[in-house]
């Protein structure tokens, strides 16, 4: 027998906040508030995507969207927090940077210092609850003016050190070039905070340049487009900028047809950092140990290739020094014991 892949020490670092609900959740808080669900968040979940048109992805948007509105009140919060805790334990997550967008809360929660405080201290009760450290990353909406991003950039910055440890730019990079978001970044990174932008999801290498070069991106919310660019990918791997890669959404949003098209392998080669991760479960899904099934079935990842993209995670994760030598060592620990 393999060993087992839940048994790995890892760290997750491509999680989004909604996306993160377990899907029975969503379905309780639902009908104790009395709101219509579409059937593809029901009975035909997980739901039929493809946002590499502009339709497709307003459909994806639009099921976010009605899933983030069962999340009304403070409690909503803390369970799904908790919960997704939960989650990341059983699966050998022991670090998550959770992404949140605090404007798409503000409105319900009393503002956005307001949210973030809800937030930052629903993450603290989870993880000692759970065991699992995590952080959070504020993340900008790449479709709203870029003016909404320096301000949560100077969010952000305020509560560096105490639980925000990135800043990231999420939603659809075919709207918006990254060099117009380059004053939030110059904000964040000013703070001390790790630049995370999405960027190689929707749109080819140029994309990806464009976020490290215009964004100075420590990481690369998915980059799986640079594997279309073999000078990208020296770059990346010279530089140590992580991608985190997420084969079940890649797959779910048409960026690739099969899992097996998701170029990991080429990725890991050619020796880019890699960060598995799991994107939005609730509408994908799947969690974080099936990315690592899937490093196995459609990559053909040995233990030792698996327990290498373990260790890149635990690198490229803003947790204290001491957490990482631990994971590393238990990493290692997990290699060495017998099949």
């Amino acid at each position: 027998m393999a060993r087992p892949l839940d048994a790995l020490p890892k760290a997750h670092l491509h999680l989004h906040f909604t996306g993160s609900m377990r899907h029975s959740t969503l379905i309780d808080l639902a009908r104790e508030q009395g709101l219509h669900l579409p059937d593809a968040l029901e009975q035909d979940w997980p739901p039929r995507l493809r946002a590499t048109d502009e339709r497709g992805w307003f459909r994806f948007q639009r099921l976010y969207d009605i899933a983030r509105s069962v999340l009304s009140r403070p409690e909503h919060v803390y369970r799904l927090l908790r919960e997704t805790a939960e989650d990341e334990a059983a699966e050998g997550s022991r670090w998550l940077e959770i992404q949140v967008d605090p404007s798409g809360y503000a409105h319900r929660f009393g503002g956005l210092s307001a949210t973030m405080e809800l937030v930052l201290d629903a993450v603290d009760r989870a993880a000692e609850h759970a065991g699992v450290g995590i952080a959070v990353v504020v993340a900008a909406n790449r479709t709203r003016h870029p003016l909404d991003a320096n301000t949560l950039a100077r969010l952000a910055a305020q509560y560096a050190g105490r639980g925000v440890v990135g800043f990231g730019l999420s939603n659809d990079e075919r709207r918006g070039q990254a060099r117009d978001f380059e004053r939030a970044f110059r904000i964040a990174r000013r703070a001390g905070l790790l630049a995370v932008p999405h960027g190689g999801e929707l749109l080819g290498p140029r994309s990806v340049a464009q976020c490290v070069e215009d964004l100075g991106a420590d990481r690369l919310g998915h980059g799986v487009r640079a594997a279309e660019d073999e000078r990208l990918m020296e770059l990346l791997a010279r530089r140590e900028i992580c991608c985190e890669v997420c084969p079940s959404s890649n797959v779910g949003l048409g960026v690739a047809e099969r899992p097996a098209d998701v170029p990991v392998r080429r990725l890991f080669e050619a020796g880019v950092p890699i960060a598995l991760g799991a994107d939005d479960p609730l509408l994908f899904g799947s969690r974080l140990a099936r990315q690592y099934e899937l490093a196995r079935e459609a990559y053909g990842f040995t233990d030792a290739e698996v327990a290498e993209l373990a260790r890149q995670s635990v690198r490229a994760s803003a947790a204290p020094e001491e957490t990482r030598k631990e994971l590393l060592k238990e990493i290692d620990d997990w290699l060495a014991a017998p099949e």
